[in-house]
């Protein structure tokens, strides 16, 4: 491993607030390298403030987050290892795929930039279009740009924050087929969702948030939907 790398993080008693308001309270899991944990809950659980703090970009009020040996101290340092696809999909409409994935690639320090961004277009299926205005794009096809920028950097650690949004039934489907590439390539994946019929048989674990307290947790579960009524309601 290099030096910045990790095979687990561990999530210990992690607890947020905001003023007076209490967008987490003691949250404990782990996660490794090859799995996928889904993050489940109601609007207002504290599913992106979780996220938020795994990403390093907020601190808990109480708790610690666990990146193997390192902590939240090395923020800096981290943030070389974790990827992130949040709601904002973070590109640049006036600049073609290609030039996107370069000003990132760049940004990141990656070797040998066009090599890395021509094969992230490939992976995408994007290559025909890759001299295309991201303006012109559909939704689904920004989606699939806007994750292999989140990943242009090799990252341990991906964070995704509601990814389906927005995709149609192929889209879809083929995210979900590139977060089984991924597990299999040794990532650490931490996706929160609301669609429960795609992540159904995808997940190594389910936390469900609830008032920003984890009720209930489950090793790949099946059945998700009636587990997550009978626990969220």
């Amino acid at each position: 491993m290099t030096p910045l790398d990790f095979d687990a993080v561990t999530v210990n008693d992690v607890s947020r607030t905001f003023g007076r308001r209490r967008a987490l309270h003691k949250v404990s899991f782990s996660s490794h390298r090859g799995e996928i944990v889904g993050v489940l809950g109601p609007n207002g659980a504290g599913k992106s403030t979780l996220l938020g703090v795994l990403s390093t970009l907020l601190r808990p009020t109480a708790g610690s987050v666990g990146f193997g040996g390192a902590d939240g101290a090395d923020a800096a340092a981290l943030r070389s290892r974790i990827g992130v696809l949040g709601h904002d999909l973070f590109l640049y409409p006036e600049l073609t795929a290609r030039e996107n994935l370069q000003f990132f690639a760049r940004l990141y320090g990656v070797a040998d930039v066009d090599a890395r961004v021509a094969s992230a277009l490939d992976t995408a299926g994007l290559a025909a279009r890759a001299d295309d205005l991201t303006s012109a794009y559909s939704r689904g096809m920004r989606q699939r740009v806007a994750l292999e920028r989140a990943l242009i950097h090799s990252p341990r650690l991906v964070l995704l924050d509601e990814p389906f949004t927005g995709l149609d039934a192929a889209s879809a489907s083929a995210f979900v087929e590139r977060l089984r590439g991924l597990r299999h390539d040794g990532r650490i994946v931490i996706l929160a969702t609301h669609d429960l019929d795609l992540a159904e048989g995808l997940l190594d674990l389910a936390v469900f948030l609830r008032d920003g307290r984890m009720v209930h947790a489950a090793t790949r579960p099946d059945r998700l939907r009636d587990t997550y009524q009978g626990v969220v309601g």
